[in-house]
């Protein structure tokens, strides 16, 4: 009897260590990563400079972080002003480095380029699947490269293999506030864009400056980012007019399921991009929805991104993959 009621009495220490151990994530699978690894694919803002939602925590001091992502975007746009069809797809890869508990550094570079990535078939059998207006797109043929907006004298075809970005871009940030549940930074940004040949051949050097805020609870984190960008210096080929500065506001949120796993939801609002009178002079709104698989060093990450509110000047949807691994 007494053997039994020390086994008894055992059992609900050892269920509540099993629930600790299964469900309770670890401090560094929260913090460590940040939001995903992802860029704008609205057509404007995806070849130009445009602020990311980034942490308001840092890494540990001296910590390095090596990533690369792959997307993969189908863009349909069709206004009495304009119309675009075609694919784009980008190639990010870059390092972060937390040089001191209050300086980051990141280095990266972003290749845009139009390439065949067979998504027509995916967004068409998509709005099908849930009764979506398919906005013409049934009435072209599958896997175009078309541009065409006659009040800015663009009229491209057949452009499948031209870059539309090949940028670098260094971002420095400081910490401001590091504490245990509240984080917030300041950081800026020199991107320098060259495309050397293609219909989108041109060069520019532009600037931003974010604040970035995160905050956690248990399981939960939540980012915010709002961004300030100057393309001012910019010359190229095939362009629609463009602002000379423009806003941005990114919000996310983080689950940690459990220790390994976690799922995000962001929304990204991006201020019209075009100086005129289309639909591209109004905001861009993206919604992504992500997964990430944390591994001891690494983290794999499989989101998508989809266009709201604004059909007619972002992107219908883009698949991304990302890799990333800290030391």
């Amino acid at each position: 009897m007494g053997k039994q009621a020390v086994f008894i009495s055992f059992i609900p220490p050892l269920s509540l260590l099993i629930a600790t151990v299964v469900f309770t994530p670890t401090a560094w699978a929260n913090k460590d990563y940040g939001p995903l690894i992802s860029y704008t694919q609205a057509p404007l803002q995806s070849v130009r400079l445009t602020p990311t939602l980034r942490s308001g925590f840092p890494l540990e001091e001296n910590k390095l972080e090596v990533f690369a992502s792959l997307t993969a975007a189908s863009i349909w746009a069709n206004s009495h002003d304009y119309h675009l069809d075609y694919y784009q797809n980008q190639l990010q890869t870059g390092l972060k480095w937390q040089l001191t508990t209050a300086w980051q550094i990141e280095f990266n570079y972003r290749w845009l380029y139009a390439a065949n990535n067979h998504l027509d078939k995916v967004t068409i059998n998509f709005h099908d699947l849930f009764d979506i207006d398919q906005a013409g797109r049934t009435r072209k043929e599958r896997h175009q490269f078309d541009i065409y907006a006659p009040d800015h004298d663009i009229n491209i075809r057949d452009f499948s293999g031209d870059t539309l970005t090949s940028a670098f871009t260094l971002y420095t940030q400081y910490q401001i506030i590091d504490l245990e549940n509240h984080g917030l930074s300041f950081g800026v940004s020199f991107y320098h864009n060259n495309v050397s040949h293609g219909a989108f051949e041109g060069s520019s050097n532009e600037q931003s400056a974010q604040f970035n805020y995160a905050y956690q609870l248990d399981i939960n984190t939540f980012y915010t980012s709002l961004g300030f960008a100057n393309q001012s210096n910019r010359e190229i080929e095939n362009g629609f007019s463009h602002k000379k500065t423009t806003w941005s506001w990114m919000g996310g949120y983080q689950l940690t399921l459990f220790e390994n796993h976690e799922l995000h939801l962001e929304y990204r609002w991006y201020e019209g991009a075009e100086d005129g009178e289309t639909e591209f002079s109004e905001a861009a709104n993206e919604m992504m929805f992500g997964y990430r698989y944390l591994m001891q060093r690494s983290a794999v990450e499989i989101s998508i991104i989809e266009n709201i509110f604004n059909m007619d000047n972002s992107t219908d949807v883009a698949f991304q993959l990302a890799y990333r691994h800290q030391w």
